[in-house]
């Protein structure tokens, strides 16, 4: 295991109706002036935005809003937020939503004391300074409420791209499982995706000796496979989706990665997907987590039948490990097959001829790509050609 620092300061307010004391947590850290900040009209219909304002007003704290977030949330919303954080003197900054109306309030965090343009963040600059944030969970996926991470996509070139920091790291996150019981099937099976590929990243690591964030990681995984199949025939199991609303969080506030390298490359390959397409980051996933798998996996074959055995309940074939490995991958397609994820460019809205571009567009402002196999831009052509023509 590797030396590490471990720092995740949010105070997770967890449960029924929480959200009805988000007013009482931004006093709590400081917050006079704040900015609601979210995405469609969806938290206006269901009265949670009322129950967040009401909340806010019965702690003498005043805000302005600011909706209109998309999924790969856009810069140019950001380049708003700040300016209207500035002209009215918001000191705090309240998402009301999942981790696209998440990472939009970070970056507006980011760029609101910054005199530059917040996208240097996005271009390998340090964020030394940010608003304080607090968040109001509505989606069980990105894990953002308890990172500090935040990724955004800039619309002139269409460049998805990330940055990070503990100063993101939210104040408090109110996590409400019965937020999250109105959610589309397809949105709940895309969040648990994302979730999952989370946890992939931090698990196929190069470092030895790591039984302890191993078995986390796998525990996580488990959870996964074992309470997203419910919910989709279930939506109402308020009981399975706190199980995935606290799994989102464990996977991605960098409990289950200290200690180890770690691997992002999936999430790179993907980003361009969400970028050019405009879809879901978690269907997105489900294409080419599987794919960069298949290429990859003879780097490590023992790990993958690690991942095959624990988590998808294969058999070890000892005389032949290469199988179980493939096995493991090949259950991993399935199951995200079964909770109605794409598994291939077609099913996505991809198309093969735009390869070239893709890896292109991957390449722009990256300074490498590491993790557990260095990728090159052939070996990411090939990972989209398995994702293309990928099946059952």
């Amino acid at each position: 295991m590797d030396n590490f620092n471990f720092y995740s300061p949010t105070e997770f307010v967890f449960g029924k109706d929480r959200e009805s004391e988000c007013g009482e947590y931004v006093k709590k850290y400081g917050g006079s002036k704040v900015l609601i900040h979210y995405g469609g009209g969806s938290a206006e219909r269901s009265g949670l935005l009322g129950r967040v304002r009401e909340s806010l007003n019965k702690n003498g704290i005043s805000f302005v809003e600011l909706g209109g977030v998309k999924p790969n949330p856009r810069d140019t919303l950001v380049y708003k937020g700040i300016d209207l954080c500035r002209s009215e003197g918001v000191d705090f900054i309240l998402a009301v939503g999942g981790g696209s109306s998440i990472d939009s309030a970070k970056a507006i965090a980011a760029g609101v004391p910054y005199d530059g343009d917040f996208w240097d963040f996005y271009s390998g600059k340090s964020i030394e300074k940010a608003l304080p944030i607090g968040v109001v969970l509505t989606i069980a996926a990105a894990g953002s409420e308890g990172s500090g991470d935040s990724v955004i996509t800039k619309e002139d070139g269409m460049l998805k791209r990330g940055a990070g920091s503990d100063v993101l790291r939210s104040k408090f996150s109110i996590l409400n499982p019965a937020l999250t019981q109105t959610l589309p099937a397809y949105q709940t099976a895309c969040g648990a995706t994302d979730i999952m590929a989370h946890v992939f990243e931090r698990y196929f690591t190069n470092t030895t000796e790591v039984e302890i964030t191993d078995r986390l990681c796998e525990a996580v995984l488990i959870t996964m496979v074992k309470e997203t199949p419910r919910v989709i025939a279930d939506p109402d199991n308020y009981d399975a989706r706190a199980n995935i609303m606290w799994a989102g969080m464990v996977a991605h506030n960098g409990l289950v990665g200290v200690g180890r390298s770690q691997d992002w490359n999936s999430h790179g390959i993907e980003h361009e997907l969400s970028a050019l397409y405009d879809c879901a980051h978690g269907a997105g996933l489900a294409v080419i987590m599987p794919s960069w798998m298949e290429f990859v996996y003879k780097h490590n074959v023992m790990r993958f039948c690690q991942m095959a055995t624990r988590v998808f309940g294969c058999q070890m074939n000892f005389e032949n490990p290469e199988s179980t490995a493939l096995e493991g991958i090949r259950r991993f397609r399935s199951f995200l097959h079964s909770i109605g994820m794409p598994i291939n460019f077609a099913e996505l809205g991809a198309k093969e001829e735009d390869i070239p571009a893709l890896v292109e567009k991957f390449g722009i402002g990256r300074r490498r790509t590491g993790g557990f196999v260095a990728l090159s831009a052939d070996d990411i052509t090939e990972i989209y050609k398995i994702a293309a023509k990928a099946s059952l």
